[in-house]
């Protein structure tokens, strides 16, 4: 058999496979058949049924656990409504930006980095049309045990110096309610999304599965002014979320 008819013969078990996830013949974290069975039922080769399933998995539709076998992607995703999530009455009432699109599972962050004082990246630098410094918050939240975000804020150090913006935890509503506070409430935010493959130490620390793609989200918080006050740079795994945009006509 030629190699384009092997991988014809792998892209049909792939689609064969791939429907019956989708019919719900195999659901969130079911086992999918061994390579041993769909060899049998295919009348196919090893290495032609090992690439129908990292077709899958590239696809990431499938995860693979090492000497067990290849398992539906299993997680709940993420609905986040980019509108409502920043809404001052949210913050305003000390409220979390995760409370309506985690459905009662409380996200954790695993690891949490804060510098006072450092040069801007080029990209966030050129945001706030500046020189000046900036401090950053670095997180990494968790979801059932499984990485989601990498999220990083940039904020003008000397705005933000002694202030609870610096603090691990910043109190009810978050940094934009502590901006309130001194008088720097975000009136306008802009968010920017781009969909690339992510980098290895981005697929380490989210722990992505193999072909996943990331999301590259950055939001812009700017006073009543126009003066940018946060911009923060978050890095999705794609798989995890529904990005949502609900508004009026």
């Amino acid at each position: 058999m030629s190699k384009e008819a092997k991988h014809g013969v792998a892209e049909a078990i792939a689609a064969h496979l791939r429907d019956a996830i989708e019919r719900g013949e195999y659901g969130p974290g079911d086992q999918l058949p061994g390579e041993n069975t769909l060899i049998k039922d295919y009348g196919a080769a090893r290495l032609t049924v090992r690439s129908a399933l990292g077709m899958l998995q590239a696809e990431g539709l499938t995860t693979t656990k090492r000497g067990v076998g290849v398992f539906v992607r299993s997680f709940d995703p993420i609905v986040r409504n980019g509108i409502s999530r920043v809404s001052a009455r949210k913050w305003k009432a000390g409220r979390s930006v995760w409370d309506d699109e985690t459905r009662g599972r409380r996200p954790t962050v695993d690891h949490f980095e804060i510098v006072p004082e450092v040069e801007a990246p080029r990209d966030v630098a050129a945001i706030f049309d500046s020189n000046e410094k900036v401090a950053t918050r670095r997180r990494r939240y968790s979801l059932d045990d499984k990485p989601v975000i990498v999220a990083t804020s940039y904020l003008p150090a000397d705005l933000v110096a002694g202030t609870r913006i610096l603090d691990e935890d910043t109190g009810p509503g978050g940094i934009y309610a502590r901006l309130a506070d001194i008088g720097q409430s975000p009136a306008h935010f802009r968010e920017d999304i781009l969909s690339r493959m992510p980098t290895k130490a981005e697929t380490e620390e989210l722990a992505i599965p193999a072909g996943t793609p990331v999301f590259v989200l950055t939001r812009t918080a700017v006073t009543e002014a126009g003066d940018p006050v946060e911009v923060n740079v978050m890095v999705m795994d794609a798989g995890a979320y529904v990005l949502r945009y609900d508004f009026d006509a």
